[in-house]
């Protein structure tokens, strides 16, 4: 069967999708993007996700290109065609078409949408229940990463660097040893006393719909949830270290470049939140397409 993708109003096999040489995505990074898991045939976190592309959108002053409802008609259709039941849509929204120049076009120029689908969600649990290494990366990227922007060279050089060194993700620390983020995902310790860390919502991150669903879920589940700022050194005195994304879901971490984390093993909290986020998970039922945030 051929994927099918909706590209600016048409529904094609994406085989025959694309977009215009002058599109600003393609020449500037000029556009935005999220990425929302499809689980059991329903999305996750919909309409945070929706809510995050409106903020992109405008913090880039890009006219929203439809409604959210308009939106959720058309990644049910893509998903519908695709027959996903546990996979990703990718929804890319740019400025448009317009002859290259640094400026903004003047003239109203209509934004360029492009929603795909595929099939995976992530890795198994098997992987999650033996734990997983991070490489350590220094954070290069721009000053506006709480925009999702796909001006994503920095991240895709720092994930490549954990491949070189056999890992599931690279941890990004800025030069004052703070650690903000991975590549792809939120990151969060554990103490000694239980609290759980996890960096600030600030321009520093992308402030993850993942990462807000399991803050709420250890919230109601009676842990101590603090956002502040910590450093490579905190990490490495951890009783715990974990990773949230869209597709990585909750992710413990066993080693963090060439030093263990605590014993080496997977720590309680973290697999007992990912246990959490997955029976939130699959208790979405149709709601889940409403453009109306959910509270877990």
């Amino acid at each position: 069967m051929s994927h099918i993708a909706y590209v600016n109003g048409r529904y094609l096999p994406q085989a025959q999708a694309f977009v215009h040489i002058e599109d600003r995505g393609y020449q500037f990074g000029d556009a935005v993007y999220e990425v929302t898991c499809i689980w059991n045939g329903r999305p996750v976190d919909h309409a945070g996700h929706l809510q995050r592309l409106r903020r992109s959108l405008s913090e880039l002053r890009i006219a929203m290109p439809m409604s959210e409802a308009a939106f959720s008609a058309i990644i049910r259709e893509v998903v519908r065609r695709n027959r996903v039941k546990k996979g990703t849509v990718y929804i890319q929204v740019g400025r448009g078409v317009s002859p290259r120049n640094h400026p903004f076009p003047v003239k109203h120029i209509r934004p360029s949408v492009v929603i795909t689908a595929k099939h995976g969600a992530g890795p198994s649990e098997a992987v999650a229940q033996a734990g997983v290494k991070v490489a350590v990366q220094p954070d290069i990227r721009w000053g506006r990463v709480d925009i999702k922007t796909v001006g994503l060279l920095p991240n895709a050089l720092a994930k490549q660097a954990a491949v070189e060194a056999k890992a599931f993700e690279a941890l990004l620390v800025r030069e004052d040893g703070t650690v903000t983020e991975a590549s792809a995902s939120n990151a969060w310790l554990v103490t000694k006393d239980k609290a759980i860390i996890t960096h600030p919502a600030t321009n520093k991150i992308l402030s993850g719909i993942t990462r807000a669903t399991v803050m709420k879920l250890a919230k109601q589940a009676g842990y101590t949830v603090q956002e502040r700022a910590f450093t490579l050194d905190e990490v490495y005195a951890a009783k715990e270290f974990f990773l949230t994304g869209t597709t990585t879901f909750v992710m413990p971490v066993v080693q963090v470049g060439d030093r263990p984390v605590a014993n080496g093993s997977p720590g309680e909290t973290a697999l007992r939140l990912r246990q959490m986020y997955i029976d939130y998970v699959n208790g979405l039922g149709d709601e889940a397409w409403s453009s109306a945030v959910q509270s877990p």
